[in-house]
């Protein structure tokens, strides 16, 4: 557990740039992009795979550290079983084509979730490529599947209590964040949901308390370079307060000419 990079927004204020460093992303609108053209969801599940290369590739050219994609949530068991089944195998199936060129990339793969309802393959390739990939210095790619943000929390409050099977009371939040998935990772920056639902869907629920939303009607087979710019423009444009005021943020805003 990397105690030293913790971080909390609500106890501290970071640092802000231009440039968000940390993007979260709702991948939805993949079945929506089928039915528009006539053809079965899974389509669209196989056409959203490109646009994942296309982010991860602008994600790099524009410097932005962090990307984790919300692949897989723990209520999609729900959907059709040809569904999940066709899923399954697209996830195994990227895997074993994608892991080579992330590693010669110089990209950190990780999954965050409850790994256990995957079988035995599918766990032993994310272990493979974790494991391959653990020391690039590039982009991080976080996949969440079978992920959901009170299993998140509830599974830390559960490793933290194990930790310290002493202590009753009196827990900080510097105490359970060491647990969470993305506990190696500075909060989201930008949290993004394409396809024209404006909710979080139980999705990083501890990590997006002071991250910026951005929802748009793009659906996410079409959310190219271009509609990635539109989501980092806006981003831009706010003004990143965490408590504070518009004074107080400006007055510590250095100047362009300085």
């Amino acid at each position: 557990m990397a105690l030293s990079r913790f971080f909390s927004s609500t106890r501290d204020v970071p640092a802000v740039s231009a440039v968000p460093q940390h993007v979260a992303i709702i991948m939805d609108g993949n079945g929506r992009w089928a039915r528009k053209r006539l053809m079965p969801r899974v389509a669209g599940h196989k056409r959203g795979l490109e646009t994942v290369r296309q982010i991860v590739s602008a994600c790099i050219d524009r410097g932005i550290r962090h990307l984790t994609l919300f692949a897989f949530s723990s209520e999609n068991w729900r959907r059709p079983a040809d569904e999940v089944s066709f899923l399954m195998n697209l996830f195994l199936k990227a895997l074993q084509q994608e892991i080579a060129k992330l590693h010669r990339n110089n990209i950190r793969f990780r999954v965050i979730g409850d790994l256990s309802k995957f079988d035995e393959q599918i766990r032993q390739m994310i272990a493979d490529a974790e494991s391959l990939t653990f020391e690039n210095s590039g982009l991080t790619l976080t996949i969440a599947a079978n992920y959901g943000g009170r299993w998140d929390i509830l599974n830390a409050v559960e490793s933290m209590l194990a930790a310290h099977p002493a202590k009753q009371s009196g827990f900080q939040e510097e105490d359970l964040a060491p647990y969470l998935a993305l506990s190696d990772a500075p909060e989201p920056d930008l949290f993004i949901r394409t396809g024209g639902e404006e909710r979080i869907s139980n999705f990083l629920l501890w990590q997006l308390a002071y991250t910026e939303f951005y929802f748009t009607d793009t659906l996410w087979p079409e959310f190219d370079a271009a509609a990635f710019d539109l989501a980092l423009d806006s981003y831009r444009q706010r003004e990143r307060r965490f408590g504070r005021t518009s004074e107080q943020v400006q007055e510590q805003t250095p100047s362009a000419t300085e």
